[in-house]
C-alpha cells in the first residue's frame, strides 16, 4: 500500500466526488499557536468521506458483480455512501443497519435507493446479519473499512488537503474502524514523512488506543458515545497500517467532543457531526503540543439529527 494507490485513486475518483473546502479559524490559531487548516468533508456528497472510498471500491467492481448486487454495515455515513455510489453506478445495494442508528442516516440510505436490513445494536450482530444475507442472496461485500480501494479512496482527502495547503507537521484524524486514518497516514507520510500523524477516539471508545497499545486488537463492545461514527473495532489491515505509519492515538472524553462540536458550530458557522469533531477537540484540550506547527485536520462529516433542535425552536414560538 503506497502513495501512488492514493493518487491512482483521486483521479479515478475526483471527477465525481467533491473537492471539499479547507476552512480555517482565526481563533483556534490564536488558541493552538498554530497554523490550522480543516479539510471539510461534511461538504463530501452524502455528507463525509465515507463517499470517497465506497465509490473508488464499487466503480471497480466487475460486471457481473455489479449485478450480483452489493452489501455493507454501517451505522450511517458508509451506508449512504454506498447507497449514493450504488444509485449513482445503478447498482442494487442492501444496507445493515444497527437499530439505534441515527435516524437522519437511516434516512438519507433508503432516499438514494438502498434496502435498509436492521440488526441489533453490536458489531458482532452486524457482521453475522451481513453474512447471512450475502450466502442468501449472493450479494458482494463494501466492507466499510477492511478494503484496500476504500483506504485508497479515503486517503485522497488528505491527499487533496496537502496538494492544496502544501507540507504540514502534523495531521489530525478521527479513529474508529481505522479506513480513513489509515489512508490519511499513507497518504501524509507518502507526501511529507517528517509529518507526525495523530488518530483521535472518544475515551469510552478507546478500543484502538488500547490495542495499539497491546500489540494485538482488543474488540470495541459497541460503546455509547455521542460519536456513533466510531464505534466500530479496528480490523487486522488497518491496525497493521496504524502500527506502522500512525505515530500517536489519543483520546478526548464526551465533554471535550462537545466543546469541540460546539467551536465549529459557533466559530466556524459549520455543520459537524460528534464523530467529525473530535480532531478539533484534542486541539481545544491541550494534550498534544501544537505551538508554532503547520496542522491538517480532517473534518469526516457532517450528518447530525437536527429535529430536537428545530423541535424546541417550535416550542418557542407557541
Amino acid at each position: 500500500m503506497s502513495l501512488k494507490d492514493i493518487e491512482e485513486a483521486y483521479h479515478r475518483i475526483k471527477s465525481v466526488i467533491n473537492r471539499t473546502p479547507v476552512m480555517t479559524s482565526r481563533m483556534l490559531w490564536e488558541i493552538t499557536k498554530a497554523s490550522v487548516y480543516l479539510k471539510c468533508e461534511n461538504f463530501q456528497r452524502a455528507g463525509s468521506f465515507k463517499f470517497r472510498g465506497a465509490f473508488n471500491t464499487i466503480c471497480q467492481l466487475s460486471p457481473e458483480q455489479k449485478k450480483r448486487g452489493i452489501i455493507t454495515h454501517s451505522s450511517g455515513n458508509h451506508a449512504q455512501a454506498v447507497a449514493l455510489a450504488a444509485s449513482i453506478l445503478d447498482i442494487p445495494a442492501t444496507i445493515v443497519m444497527p437499530k439505534d442508528a441515527p435516524i437522519i442516516k437511516v434516512n438519507a440510505t433508503k432516499e438514494y435507493g438502498a434496502n435498509v436490513v436492521f440488526c441489533d445494536n453490536s458489531l458482532e450482530s452486524r457482521v453475522s446479519t451481513t453474512k447471512k444475507l450475502i450466502t442468501e442472496k449472493n450479494l458482494v461485500l463494501v466492507h466499510p473499512y477492511d478494503n484496500e480501494s476504500v483506504i485508497y479512496g479515503q486517503g485522497t482527502a488528505v491527499y487533496e488537503l496537502i496538494k492544496e495547503v502544501g507540507d504540514l507537521d502534523m495531521v489530525i484524524a478521527p479513529l474508529g474502524g481505522g479506513g480513513l486514518l489509515s489512508g490519511t497516514a499513507i497518504a501524509t507520510k507518502g507526501l511529507y514523512s517528517k509529518a507526525k500523524v495523530y488518530g483521535v477516539e472518544p475515551s469510552i471508545a478507546d478500543d484502538a488506543y488500547r490495542s495499539i497499545q497491546a500489540g494485538y486488537i482488543i474488540p470495541s463492545i459497541y460503546p455509547e458515545t455521542i460519536a456513533d461514527g466510531l464505534r466500530t473495532s479496528l480490523c487486522e489491515r488497518t491496525f497493521k497500517i496504524i502500527q506502522k505509519y500512525v505515530d500517536e492515538i489519543v483520546t478526548v472524553s464526551e465533554l471535550e467532543i462537545l466543546n469541540g462540536m460546539r467551536f465549529i458550530w459557533e466559530r466556524m458557522k459549520l455543520v459537524v457531526e460528534p464523530s467529525g469533531a473530535v480532531p478539533v477537540a484534542i486541539l481545544l484540550s491541550n494534550k498534544i503540543k501544537t505551538k508554532n506547527k503547520k496542522i491538517g485536520v480532517i473534518i469526516s462529516g457532517g450528518n447530525i439529527v437536527l429535529d430536537d433542535f428545530f423541535q424546541q425552536l417550535k416550542k418557542n414560538l407557541i
